[in-house]
C-alpha cells in the first residue's frame, strides 16, 4: 500500500492554505458593504420622505433636491447590498464590481456631507475601507504561480 508521501499530485491539485475570497478582509468588506448599503437605502428613504433629519444648505455646488439625493442613495444602496452579497460568493468579478460601487458610494457620500455631515463622513470612511479590503489580497489570485 502506498502512502500519501509517495503519490504524485497533479499540477494544480495542491490545496492552498490561503484563498482570497474567504479571507477575513474580504468577508469583512462584504459585511460592511451589506451594512453600508442598507444604511444608504434607509438614508434614501428618509430623504425621499423629506424627513426633518437633514440640514438645508444654500449655495452648494452640487445642489440637488433632497428627493433627488434620496433616489441616488436608494438606488446606490441597493446596488451596494447586492454587490456585497456577490462578494461573499467569492467571484473575482464581484470584487472588481464591489470596488467600483464602493468608490461610487464614497463619492456620493462625500457630496452628501452638507446634508448629513457626521454620518456621511462615516460612510465615506467605510466605503474607502471597503475599497482597500477588496483590493488587498487580489494579487494572490492573479495567477497560480505565486511564492509561498
Amino acid at each position: 500500500m502506498a502512502s500519501d508521501s509517495t503519490r504524485t499530485r497533479a499540477a494544480g491539485a495542491d490545496p492552498s492554505p490561503w484563498h482570497g475570497p474567504t479571507s477575513g478582509t474580504t468577508v469583512l468588506a462584504a459585511a460592511l458593504m451589506i451594512f453600508g448599503g442598507a444604511m444608504a437605502v434607509f438614508e434614501g428613504i428618509a430623504a425621499i420622505a423629506k424627513d426633518d433629519l437633514f440640514l438645508t444648505t444654500r449655495h452648494y455646488v452640487f445642489e440637488f433636491s433632497l428627493t433627488g439625493w434620496g433616489w441616488v442613495h436608494l438606488i446606490l444602496g441597493i446596488v451596494i447590498v447586492l454587490a456585497g452579497c456577490c462578494v461573499l460568493t467569492g467571484a473575482l468579478w464581484a470584487r472588481f464590481f464591489g470596488v467600483f460601487v464602493a468608490g461610487l458610494g464614497a463619492i456620493a457620500n462625500f457630496l452628501w456631507i452638507p446634508y448629513y455631515p457626521v454620518w456621511a463622513t462615516v460612510l465615506v470612511a467605510v466605503n474607502l475601507f471597503i475599497v482597500w479590503a477588496l483590493c488587498h489580497g487580489m494579487h494572490h489570485e492573479a495567477g497560480p504561480a505565486r511564492a509561498v
